[in-house]
């Protein structure tokens, strides 16, 4: 299932992410702040139970997040761009990798790097890139952590493209996608349109 997520501040920062004068440090900062707001709507369905507390009035027992631990994983490496605001939001979650860069002649994704926590089957996961362009990287990353035994992954991305979204639900229709837009297609060199460039290069001033 697709999830495009509409509130106005997330757009409003989207935006800012679009303007290609936004410098890299605001670009950065505004990143780190609409993966917060994205986080905060794919984890809306975590399980909650009661912790007894004593506040400075009486005892009582109230919401407290127990079950399944959450683990983010980053495709390396945009993916860390949104990786720190997560973090901010649920500071005890654990961290994947997994790198892989596209093949600029056959846009095929291709694995340099892995690294899960253990017990990948009892945790909550969200993969997480900036971009669903192809979908040949998140579908390949989907895969190596269903192979690690995930069961429960979702997938965070800020922007996609309808032949990524295609892609991979074609390829994982049992994991859903949460982005900010849903924008119009891609280019002939596999770039989202109108987008906002190449992410990883716009994060690290590497463009």
């Amino acid at each position: 299932m697709l999830h495009v997520i509409q509130h106005p501040l997330l757009q409003h920062k989207l935006t800012l992410l679009r303007d290609k004068a936004t410098s890299h440090a605001l670009f950065r900062q505004t990143l780190r702040e609409i993966a917060m707001l994205l986080t905060y709507e794919v984890t809306k369905d975590l399980e909650l139970g009661l912790r007894e507390v004593e506040t400075p009035m009486e005892t009582g027992r109230f919401p407290w997040l127990e079950g399944r631990r959450v683990c983010f994983v980053s495709i390396l490496r945009a993916g860390n761009g949104l990786l720190e605001g997560m973090l901010d939001l649920v500071p005890d979650a654990r961290v994947g990798h997994i790198g892989l860069y596209r093949d600029h002649a056959t846009l095929k994704p291709v694995e340099y790097y892995l690294k899960l926590p253990e017990a990948m089957g009892e945790r909550d996961i969200i993969m997480v890139d900036p971009m669903l362009a192809t979908g040949n990287s998140a579908i390949a990353a989907a895969t190596r952590l269903k192979e690690a035994g995930a069961r429960r992954l979702k997938f965070m991305c800020l922007l996609a493209a309808p032949e990524g979204v295609r892609a991979f639900k074609a390829a994982h229709p049992d994991v859903s996608i949460y982005t900010a837009a849903l924008d119009r297609q891609l280019n002939e060199k596999g770039y989202i349109l109108p987008g906002l460039g190449d992410a990883g290069d716009r994060i690290y001033g590497t463009a």
